[in-house]
């Protein structure tokens, strides 16, 4: 019997991240002691006429909107066709930045991992079952966690001794720029002083320089400091080809960009146009499992390797199937506080600090579809709204 779509249904629910707050401009997640910050994510289900159903949890609100452009296409429609599904979505979504495919594809891959009784990993090709994680920060703060150069070099060291094999700044953000440039050359250094021979390194200020000119300085201290990688470093967003690509020409630090590029062929360019020397891919912003893996494949096939952005069941299936790739991103992490993952696994499946084996890796999961349950009772409980398409 092929399977039919007979219904699809968002759910909107939050969630309190504890001790955690923002910094002076609202935009950045922080350690804040006794504060909680209410977070906002979506639950997606697919439901079929054979009696399974694709499900995936995350996304945010501007890609769950664009869902409502084109949920009614798919009624009726058979979920295994995904790959048609994927092209004709883009074309519906072509005014706007197709975020809103993730969550859907990611969906459809489960709903066919269910249905053929494999996980996402082996339908994509197994390439892996263990994946090396970096630690990834929380943004720094003034509250007493990561809020000077030595406690991110004390952090880093934790890490070090948990096993991890790779420890990533999100550095200081806000408003008062030239001092915390300085400040994050300082970090770069004492990070790289205390563990540079023990952990890979990278940077991720994550578009907050203002100029060019602290991007160049902040990156010639990673050069000294000897680091993996230099991330997004200043507020043309990510997105300049030419921009990168000068900066590229005045570092010897490997760059990684193309998290805020949407689009295959937008990566695909930012590659061909020597703007970049790793590539970041996303299925939540990227189009989906599809996506990433079509990215990944581009990226490979230029000799690149490709990074996944942030946790999550469906980044560990991604990178399961990818050879070229490095490192599974645990984040955000502190010393003081929780990740911000969503209590919204019934198993035993976390994204935490200390997650990690011994050999600071992670496991896929194994069984079908994404391969783990989700807590729906948890979220029908934090439901702030919902749409059903049917």
């Amino acid at each position: 019997m092929v399977p039919t779509i007979t219904r699809i249904e968002s759910i909107e629910f939050e969630y309190p991240l504890e001790d955690v707050g923002t910094d002076e401009n609202g935009f950045n997640l922080v350690y804040d002691p006794g504060a909680t910050t209410m977070r906002r994510l979506f639950g997606l289900r697919i439901e079929t006429d054979a009696g399974v159903t694709g499900e995936y949890v995350g996304g945010n609100s501007p890609a769950f909107a664009q869902i409502n452009q084109f949920a009614d296409y798919l009624i009726g429609q058979n979920p295994l066709e995904r790959e048609r599904h994927w092209s004709e979505i883009r074309r519906g979504l072509r005014n706007y930045d197709q975020m809103g495919i993730g969550p859907v594809d990611i969906a459809l891959w489960d709903l066919e991992g269910k249905y053929r009784g494999a996980p996402i990993h082996e339908l994509l090709g197994t390439y892996r079952d263990r994946l090396p994680a970096y630690a990834s920060t929380y943004h720094a703060d003034d509250a007493g966690g990561l809020d000077s150069p030595e406690a991110f070099a004390d952090f880093a060291e934790e890490c070090a001794e948990l096993g991890y094999g790779g420890f990533k700044i999100h550095g200081w953000g806000g408003a008062e720029a030239a001092r915390n440039v300085d400040r994050e050359i300082e970090t770069v250094h004492a990070v790289g002083d205390r563990v540079g021979d023990d952990l890979d390194l990278m940077l991720d200020p994550s578009c907050e320089y203002e100029t060019f000119a602290d991007a160049l300085r902040v990156g010639r201290a990673c050069d000294e400091a000897g680091f993996l990688w230099y991330e997004d470093p200043y507020r043309d967003g990510g997105v300049s080809e030419h921009g990168h690509r000068k900066l590229r020409e005045r570092l010897d630090t490997p760059l990684l960009q193309t998290e805020r590029v949407r689009g295959l062929e937008q990566h695909a360019d930012f590659v061909e146009g020597e703007a970049t020397d790793f590539v970041r891919a996303d299925p939540e912003y990227d189009g989906g499992i599809t996506g990433a893996i079509k990215i990944a494949r581009v990226a490979e096939g230029f000799g690149f390797d490709v990074e996944i952005h942030a946790p999550g069941p469906a980044k560990r299936h991604c990178m399961a199937a990818i050879r070229n790739t490095n490192y599974y991103e645990m984040a955000l992490v502190h010393p003081d506080c929780r990740n911000t993952q969503p209590p919204v696994y019934a198993g035993e499946y976390e994204d935490f600090l200390d997650t990690i084996d011994a050999d600071g890796t992670v496991g896929v999961p194994d069984g079908p579809g994404l391969g783990i349950e989700y807590d729906w009772g948890y979220i029908e409980t934090n439901r702030t709204g919902s749409r059903v398409y049917e």
